[in-house]
């Protein structure tokens, strides 16, 4: 029987233009800088095509078979801007759309202005509508008129066309006509690329895909539905849409909620959820500090809560008396030092949490271990039995950092007072710099921590008394027992081998003393 492989024909394809057109386009613009506009054209060129296939499908169902949304003036598609803003959240006029701009653009000599115009124009269409917030500043990081496109309003026009071609040449087709969501697994490879070329500051806003995978698995197993998944530190937003890919369309029923403190991560973030097909109406993704000024309060609890937040990074801590009273922080009876936030996620995430949720935080491996405060929080976390789960994962595995990092999975509601430790150090294979986890490293992964099975030199399960024996150390190498790689020495065998040793030295100190016996004779 053949093996259908459409789908990896296409990823392929699809991959081999972007990177095509990426590499010709960079030119001196730094690629993680560079991404932002080939993102948003990819953005633009999308909602102008699904703006225009659903009003082509609405006219077709009501009987004007032919229509064509990209042809039609502007005077006359003025007539349904209310009514498409309510329903998509945004308008687009016809001659605004990606295509019929992109049929003047190598002949139009202000196309930074129109490209600038346009992308105002959308964002002021959901002004006043319940899309506002989710189309505010969509476009602030494509800069029309930035030196890094060209030194001349000529050059950056030049590479504008290039830029707005080669996006339009790309096979993205429609998505029922794909075995790939196109739209979104270009984002991700972009991305992708991207982060692995641009060091710490990609890494910090981009989880890879399997560790992405990893988190939601841990996070929804036994589940089928999740009212909602959150992410305090959200990033481009990979985290939060792994929950459909993983559990299925829809299957996130309230939506996406995420908080981000980077305006350009926000933005590309807010571009993700658009490219994956999510409705405004299905996330709330908000610009704030998570830890000073979180921004979904009046949220019921989250259901599934999955986060790769910065390691160890400053924040307010004990400087602001206002946050000790914090109900986020309060019961623990301390904060995280200020120079190391990471608790501050943990504490803010438990709080977020809903009663029959879980969360899975991939964690810097010294609050596990690190002494005063973070000590006092972790025995907070145990003693009121909310750990369930502590993974060790191989190094190497983030964009940006060489270092070992570790899972806490939380939850409110467990089935005991054990906590579950999984030394996935060896979970890997190597992909040229760095690690990755495969299929099968996730699937064991996941296998042992929904079974919560020991396994040798594999998982533990840890009594609070074993715990609280250890001062609530939380290292995995503390209660999971290391594989001793040493070469076994066959002790009967080395032993004859040092008796035949001792006799040849013997058999050569004999002939030595016979030579030198002789050499005193002759002299």
């Amino acid at each position: 029987m053949a093996i259908d492989n459409k789908k990896e024909q296409e990823r392929d394809a699809l991959h081999k233009a972007i990177w095509a057109i990426a590499d010709e386009l960079r030119g001196a613009v730094d690629g993680w800088d560079f991404k932002n506009y080939v993102l948003g054209t990819m953005f633009y060129r999308y909602i102008s095509e699904n703006i225009t296939a659903y009003i082509n499908k609405g006219e077709e169902e009501a009987g004007n078979a032919g229509f064509n949304y990209e042809t039609m003036s502007d005077e006359d598609a003025e007539i349904a801007r209310e009514g498409l803003v309510q329903e998509k959240g945004f308008f687009i006029l016809p001659s605004e759309l990606f295509c019929n701009v992109r049929k003047k653009a190598s002949s139009d000599a202000n196309l930074n202005e129109t490209l600038e115009k346009v992308f105002r124009n959308i964002e002021t269409s959901a002004k006043g509508s319940a899309s506002e917030n989710s189309f505010a500043g969509l476009f602030d990081d494509y800069d029309v008129n930035s030196n890094k496109l060209g030194s001349t309003v000529a050059k950056r026009n030049e590479r504008l066309v290039k830029l707005i071609d080669g996006v339009a040449a790309m096979d993205l087709g429609s998505v029922k006509n794909h075995d790939i969501d196109a739209f979104g697994d270009a984002y991700e490879f972009l991305m992708t690329m991207y982060a692995s070329n641009a060091g710490k500051s990609g890494g910090e806003f981009f989880t890879p895909a399997d560790v992405s995978e990893l988190l939601t698995r841990l996070g929804t197993v036994g589940k089928k539905t999740v009212n909602k998944v959150y992410d305090p530190a959200c990033g481009s937003g990979s985290l939060l849409l792994k929950a459909e890919k993983v559990l299925g369309k829809d299957a996130v029923i309230n939506g996406f909620y995420g908080q981000e403190i980077n305006i350009t991560t926000y933005n590309l973030c807010r571009i993700n959820m658009f490219l994956h097909d999510i409705g405004f109406d299905k996330f709330d993704i908000e610009c704030e500090d998570t830890l000073t000024n979180p921004q979904h309060w009046d949220d019921e609890p989250f259901e599934l809560i999955v986060s790769n937040p910065p390691y160890s990074i400053k924040w307010a801590g004990d400087d602001n008396p206002l946050l000790i009273n914090d109900p986020r922080f309060a019961p623990a009876g301390v904060l995280a030092p200020k120079s190391k936030a990471d608790m501050a996620f943990i504490m803010h995430s438990l709080s977020w949490l809903a009663a029959n949720g879980t969360a899975a935080i991939v964690c810097f491996p010294g609050i596990m271990y690190r002494s005063g405060a973070e000590q006092k929080i972790r025995k907070y976390l145990v003693e009121n039995n909310y750990v369930d789960c502590i993974i060790q994962l191989p190094a190497n595995l983030f964009f940006g950092t060489s270092i070992a990092t570790c899972i806490m999975v939380m939850k409110k509601g467990k089935s005991d007072n054990k906590v579950l430790f999984i030394d996935a150090t060896d979970e890997c294979i190597k992909v040229t710099n760095n690690n990755k986890l495969t299929q099968d490293n996730i699937d064991r992964i996941v296998r042992v921590f929904a079974d919560r099975t020991e396994e040798e030199h594999f998982s533990h399960l840890a009594t609070y008394d074993d715990i609280k024996a250890n001062d609530f150390n939380l290292s995995v190498a503390t209660y999971v027992e290391a594989k001793d790689t040493r070469e076994k020495i066959d002790i009967v065998k080395l032993n004859a081998e040092i008796k035949e040793i001792v006799v040849r030295e013997q058999v050569l100190r004999d002939e030595i003393d016979k030579i030198i016996a002789e050499i005193e004779v002759n002299v």
